[in-house]
């Protein structure tokens, strides 16, 4: 019996398949998902998700936010996600270099607009990772 896997950013509905499998980044380490996993709330952090259907393996990086195993549905609310295909090296690495500059000046931020900056920052390292190593 396969799972549901859907992955939502408060922007859209970034991913939603039947899955055979699922290895989730959480702020622990990763978790895989089979089918009949028991219930689970967990906190997700920046990193890969690796999708698995019909022995082909789908990548996404997502980053903030949790994720809920509930019967055979995986819900992953993310504050950002986005699929491998989708990734632009030039402005990631842009996006990376303007949050990086900010935080230079961390005494005279926020402490929330420094979390959302880190938050940035890990999130543009996941992806950079994925794409560099899938050359």
């Amino acid at each position: 019996m396969p799972l549901t896997l859907e992955i939502v950013t408060p922007e859209a509905r970034v991913y939603s398949e039947s899955v055979d499998t699922v290895v989730i980044p959480t702020v622990d380490g990763e978790i895989g998902v089979l089918p009949g996993h028991i219930p689970l709330l967990t906190q997700l952090g920046a990193g890969e998700l690796r999708a698995t259907k019909g022995g082909k393996t789908e990548l996404l990086v997502v980053g903030g936010g949790f994720a809920q195993v509930s019967g055979q549905k995986v819900s992953i609310l993310a504050d950002r996600a986005i699929e491998e295909e989708k990734i632009d090296e030039h402005a990631v690495e842009a996006a990376m270099q303007r949050a990086e500059d900010a935080l230079k000046n961390k005494e005279s931020i926020a402490p929330a607009e420094i979390e959302r900056l880190e938050g940035v920052v890990r999130f543009a390292v996941a992806q950079l990772g994925l794409r560099r190593r899938r050359r």
